[in-house]
């Protein structure tokens, strides 16, 4: 007896995949929970881990093939080592047997002899048809086809001798023929040396994602500067508690109480912590904040559940945790799928200000960053602040903009009083 080992669906969203490399061969002994083989998904490479025992008999489909659909068939398992396979796991089409119908050429205009007033006239039936359906003589036409022939080009244009038996007038006016599309413009020619890359299924998506985000949803952005000299001051004033190792030990990052500050605040702003649908307004529950993360192929973004609940060091712990594994590829799905809002930092690259894109479903992404010295005037003195501008990109069907302000204001104060995230 043989079993299918299927293509996985590991994300909602999948469809397809690409199958990066087998981690058993054809004949090894595989146990229930063995790891067979890596799948890049739709967001990551993820391991898929086997569900019965028995022998890899045979191997479908090979390492690096992409556009693997979901439950096709991907390899075969037997009960004893050598046992035949019970059927093809997965016929090739035959050949031509998914071939899409194709039209039929349009036939060329035959050449055909008729008699016109007593006299011999070479036409093709498209001319003749053109010819009696407008009132034209043919006799005292010229072709310009073979032999002399007459074809339709030459009914379009110049003068024409009209029998002088009037054309019956058609019952219905013609409709006028739409205007033939423009063809699509050509790709620009490439000059000098280069290399081409091939867009990964992760690459893919996010291609696809952001451009659809763009496109459809209607952005605006609202941006605030915050002074972090007191969030610095707390920050090394906690990181300096933290025993040096163990369980307990810790070290926070300005981005960690970043998510703290957010998680606070949409709290207080729920209507932020939401989604479009053309039936209703979703509001979530929970506050749970996407990270975006940087990977080799793009980014993804896994998520701190009710990060508003969470403790400076919890966020912090499982920040590290999601980031290490992120990068890795070994996320699951629903440590990355979901989330109700998003924090793109790009500070410690150095950027002081950028506009991201929103993460659809969600209704707002927060841009960060750097934090770096600025002139700020305090009681009308010049004086020296760490300054951070950060820019909070909004989906305007659900977030106005005095939604959006109301927002930032309760962030920027969060973050300029950062005792309040110890309540």
């Amino acid at each position: 007896m043989s079993i299918n080992i299927l293509m996985p669906a590991l994300s909602p969203t999948m469809t397809e995949g690409t199958l990066s490399r087998w981690l058993k061969k054809e004949g090894d002994e595989v146990k229930s929970g063995d790891v067979l083989a890596e799948i890049e998904t739709d967001k990551a490479t993820m391991e898929v881990e086997a569900v019965e025992e028995g022998f890899l008999a045979k191997i479908v489909v090979p390492d690096g093939t992409e556009g693997v659909a979901v439950n096709a068939v991907i390899g075969v398992l037997v009960e004893q080592k050598g046992g035949a396979v019970d059927a093809p796991a997965a016929e090739k089409p035959k050949a031509g047997a998914a071939k899409a119908e194709v039209a039929p050429a349009p036939k060329q205009e035959a050449s055909v002899q008729v008699e016109e007033h007593g006299e011999r006239v070479f036409a093709s039936p498209l001319a003749r048809r053109i010819a009696k359906q407008s009132g034209i003589d043919l006799a005292g036409i010229k072709g310009s086809g073979p032999n002399g022939r007459i074809v339709k080009a030459d009914l379009d244009g110049g003068p024409v001798a009209v029998a002088s038996v009037a054309a019956p007038a058609p019952a219905v006016a013609a409709p006028a023929a739409a205007p033939a599309p423009k063809p699509a413009a050509a790709a620009p020619a490439i000059a000098g040396a280069y290399k081409k890359i091939p867009n990964s299924s992760v690459r893919k998506v996010i291609a696809r994602r952001l451009l659809e985000s763009k496109q459809t949803v209607p952005h605006f952005y609202l941006t605030v500067n915050v002074e972090l000299d007191a969030l610095l001051d707390l920050r090394a004033r906690l990181n300096a508690t933290s025993p040096k190792d163990g369980p307990g030990a810790f070290k926070l990052s300005v981005n960690d109480l970043i998510i703290k500050a957010c998680g606070v605040a949409l709290r207080r702003h729920p209507a932020v912590n939401a989604s479009w649908t053309d039936e209703a307004i979703i509001q979530y529950e929970d506050v749970d904040i996407s990270i975006a993360v940087a990977i080799p192929d793009g980014l993804i973004t896994p998520i701190v559940r009710k990060a508003d609940a969470l403790g400076l060091a919890a966020i912090s712990t499982t920040m590290k945790d999601l980031g290490a594994r992120a990068k890795a590829g070994k996320l699951k799905p629903d440590e990355y799928q979901g989330g109700g809002f998003s924090i793109s930092n790009l500070g410690m690259f150095g950027i002081s200000e950028f506009s991201a894109i929103i993460n659809p479903p969600q209704a707002a992404i927060l841009a960060v960053g750097a934090g770096e010295k600025r002139a700020v005037v305090k009681n009308d003195q010049l004086a020296i602040a760490t300054v951070m501008s950060a820019t909070l990109s909004c989906d305007h069907r659900v977030v106005d903009g005095a939604l959006g302000a109301e927002f930032l204001a309760t962030l920027k104060g969060l973050l300029e009083e950062p005792l309040g995230l110890m309540l």
